[in-house]
């Protein structure tokens, strides 16, 4: 989520600078709409479907989660110039075998929203990661309805008692949690909590903004053993762009790559997605038993 995020400040007062929007979101949201309407809205979302299992089960070892988004910077505006279809970008990523697809829904920094999960979520038959700063309950519910199987929760701007509040809440509504770290002290802390299922190792640091593809490879390293004796899957995102890339995490231990602007940035998105598939497959849980 933070690959675009640098501009003239720093990534940790960006981040500030997010969290409080979100802060008055989520209190416009609270003010518009009680937790009972948002739980009556479930009744008309569609069923969840396992985003665990696709990954643990993905014919490509590790599988690629591919994402919807535009490549902009929050401050800059955007980037790559292009005619942004959020439905026909997902549908090129399933073609081109992508294991599961992120939205990101952020709408002020991100220029994302709901609306695009909602979109792809009737026409994809992959599971989809809602990919937002989520802080609060009502975030997940708004996410469910709108038809995510998944939601992304991010250890730096969350306390242990909110992520545990919100997994709570995650695991309630059917979904799963993907649960983003960025260093060895930010996992640890996601390794003491209950019922974690899936960790996202970030490879962008947030302290000299540089994106190094040996963080993931020194975490998993560091606690591999718990990870697999907690049944945990582990995602690897930033900074990967290659098959020699992704052949690198693969031998990590990770069960899925997280990749973006490298998709988008290439005319054929289906073709994009099959090229970087193309490395060695074989069984997540070997890895893991090295």
């Amino acid at each position: 989520m933070y690959s675009m995020l640098m501009s003239n400040s720093s990534s940790q007062s960006i981040l500030k600078e997010i969290v409080w929007q979100k802060k008055i979101e989520v209190a416009q949201i609270q003010q518009e709409m009680s937790i009972a309407s948002l739980q009556r809205q479930l009744t008309a979302a569609p069923t969840v479907r396992d985003f665990f299992t696709a990954i643990q089960q993905s014919f490509y070892k590790p599988g690629v989660i591919a994402e919807v988004k535009k490549v902009i910077s929050p401050h800059d505006g955007v980037i790559l110039n292009y005619d942004f279809d959020p439905l026909a970008i997902a549908k090129s990523y399933q073609l081109g075998g992508a294991t599961c697809i992120s939205v990101v829904t952020d709408q002020k920094f991100f220029q994302g929203g709901f609306d695009h999960l909602r979109i792809i979520r009737h026409r994809i038959s992959v599971p989809l990661l809602c990919k937002d700063f989520i802080i609060d309950p009502c975030q997940v519910y708004l996410a469910r309805s709108a038809g995510a199987d998944a939601v992304l929760l991010i250890a730096a701007i969350l306390t242990d008692a909110e992520i545990s509040n919100l997994l709570k809440v995650i695991h309630y509504l059917g979904m799963n949690a993907v649960i983003e770290v960025h260093n060895l002290s930010e996992l640890d802390r996601v390794l003491k909590l209950e019922d974690v299922r899936i960790i996202s190792i970030n490879n962008h640091s947030l302290v000299d903004f540089t994106v190094n593809l040996s963080t993931t490879q020194q975490l998993i390293a560091a606690r591999r053993l718990q990870l697999q004796n907690l049944g945990i899957l582990v995602i690897s995102e930033s900074g990967i762009e290659t098959p020699a890339d992704i052949s690198r995490m693969d031998e990590a231990g990770v069960a899925a790559v997280l990749m973006s602007e490298v998709l988008l940035q290439d005319q054929n998105l289906e073709l994009a997605v099959k090229n970087a598939l193309k490395h060695k497959i074989y069984s997540y849980r070997d890895v893991m038993k090295k």
